[in-house]
């Protein structure tokens, strides 16, 4: 049996790590306009808010636990860096330094960190379902986990996309390799950026492919809110197969226990444009002030509860499809109408992800971790490889469609990639359906046609329909800055490199 390998590190010296981005994974914050302010409090319903219960520091530090374990366990990176440069998201770099002992034990695939007033907070890697935290005073969870079956190929004897195995045709005549080249060495970035996987597809084609020292193309990677737009796409799987309706009520039973319950009115499609209007905490609302009340949406991740029970139990503050704020609870309420749908069905929850999308397009290193009941928050705590990403962005490019059989609804990118009704009326032109950012407001050096799936840290999958290109970043947490600075860069010089294919 192998033996125990034991880590004890001192983080003290990492506290003062720079170079992360702001906590806030949203458009909105310092700079919002007073009157998309005015105007959400001129609608807003009389419903009391009540923060979240516990210590941030020791909501933070769950954060930390879970973050530290994905990185060594699931990315397979140094303890050291993993504890300076990732997941600055739900453990902020300047509070880890409270930690007063870590232990990484290599055995039990857990970590324990222990803070100056005796609380202990712990995440171990549970299989399939990555890493998990711990309640306090807790050394384990309330369910069985499982390892998912993955029914694919030999990756290395199949041709991509269902496998690795890369075609050695001429490149297409009207593109510039020369120019991709370019933009592939320019949006890697230098040493600040600390990107660990850059890829870019043409019509499903890998034109290239960067990877970070000790990353290759099955590595698993910290995509965080980029798993908002995965579970738009599981949803919309359901949707296509008869289990839900897009725009039907969605049916979350705690919404149901009351006559009139006004929250009874908010449609499946409002949540997924981020539109349901549910009170909460979150730092990217344009309202939100820094104060020593630990936000909920942060809660949702590092709470150690049922988080659907959690999300699913908050009041309206507005008339869905109203006001459109960046909140967790919209997609962990997601997830829970897919937990909801595919238990009732009678099916195993935590292998219908990988049954019913990633393996029919040929995802094969996707970890989505759970909260101690076993619920997926796909809200953010995803891991999957840059490859796999482009799989996802290439299945929105052809509209659903994959070796010719339909996975998502007819017309299911196009309400991906609309401007959300409720964000336009504030004039904020930057979020669709089923949890996808538009580059309707010409942020990013594309066509306003492009969309994408965006997670803090800097990660981003992107889909340019009108050069029929999808675009991957992934990176270190706090390489967040340099690497968009970097990517951007990239898209300049795509955009020279490739002619159009459309005019969308």
């Amino acid at each position: 049996m192998r033996s125990v390998r034991l880590v004890v590190l001192s983080f003290v010296a990492f506290a003062a790590c720079s170079g992360a981005e702001p906590a806030s994974e949203s458009a909105g914050g310092d700079d919002a306009d007073t009157g998309i302010i005015a105007r959400g409090a001129s609608l807003e319903l009389p419903t009391a808010y009540v923060p979240p219960p516990g210590e941030a520091l020791h909501h933070q530090t769950a954060g930390f636990a879970t973050i530290l374990c994905a990185g060594v366990f699931i990315t397979g990176l140094d303890p050291a860096d993993a504890a300076a440069n990732v997941g600055g998201f739900t453990s902020p770099f300047d509070q880890r330094h409270h930690v007063v002992d870590t232990v990484v034990d290599y055995e039990d695939q857990r970590v324990t960190l222990t803070l100056p007033d005796g609380t202990v907070r712990t995440a171990k890697k549970y299989r399939n379902q990555g890493c998990v935290a711990s309640p306090i005073g807790e050394d384990s969870i309330y369910y069985t986990p499982t390892d998912v079956a993955r029914n694919l190929p030999p990756a290395a004897t199949t041709a991509w996309p269902m496998g690795d195995v890369l075609p050695d045709a001429p490149w297409p005549a009207e593109v510039d390799m020369a120019k991709v080249e370019q933009a592939l060495d320019v949006g890697f970035g230098d040493a600040d950026a600390m990107t660990l996987g850059l890829v870019v597809t043409y019509k499903g084609r890998i034109l290239g492919e960067r990877y970070g020292e000790g990353i290759d193309l099955h590595t698993p990677l910290e995509s965080w809110s980029m798993g908002k737009s995965l579970t738009g796409s599981v949803m919309g799987v359901l949707i296509q197969q008869g289990t839900y309706e897009l725009w039907q009520p969605a049916p979350v039973p705690e919404w149901y226990e009351q006559d009139g319950d006004p929250r009874q009115a908010i449609r499946i499609g409002d949540i997924m444009r981020m539109s349901s209007g549910i009170r909460i905490n979150a730092p990217g609302d344009p309202e939100h002030v820094n104060d020593t009340t630990y936000e909920d949406h942060y809660y949702l991740y590092t709470g150690t509860v049922n988080s659907f029970h959690y999300a699913a139990t908050r009041p309206q503050q507005w008339e869905p499809n109203t006001v459109g704020r960046y909140r967790n609870t919209d997609p962990v309420l997601t997830n829970y109408l897919i937990r909801l749908g595919v238990e009732g069905r009678g099916e195993d929850y935590h292998s219908f992800w990988q049954r019913n999308l990633f393996d029919r397009i040929g995802v094969r290193d996707a970890i989505i971790e759970t909260d101690p009941y076993g619920n997926f928050l796909g809200q953010g705590y995803d891991f999957l490889a840059a490859r796999d990403w482009a799989r996802l962005g290439n299945l929105y490019l052809q509209d659903g469609m994959w070796d010719g059989e339909r996975i998502l609804p007819e017309g299911y990118a196009e309400y991906a990639s609309t401007l959300a009704p409720a964000w336009v009326a504030d004039g904020r032109l930057q979020y669709g359906g089923a949890f996808f950012w538009v580059n309707g407001n010409g942020g990013w050096p594309l066509p306003e046609s492009a969309y994408g799936m965006r997670g803090a840290g800097g990660q981003s999958t992107t889909v340019v329909p009108t050069h029929d290109l999808v675009i991957v970043r992934l990176g270190k947490y706090v390489g967040a800055r340099a690497g968009g600075q970097a990517l951007n860069q990239a898209y300049e010089l795509l955009m020279e490199a490739i002619p159009p294919t459309s005019g969308r």
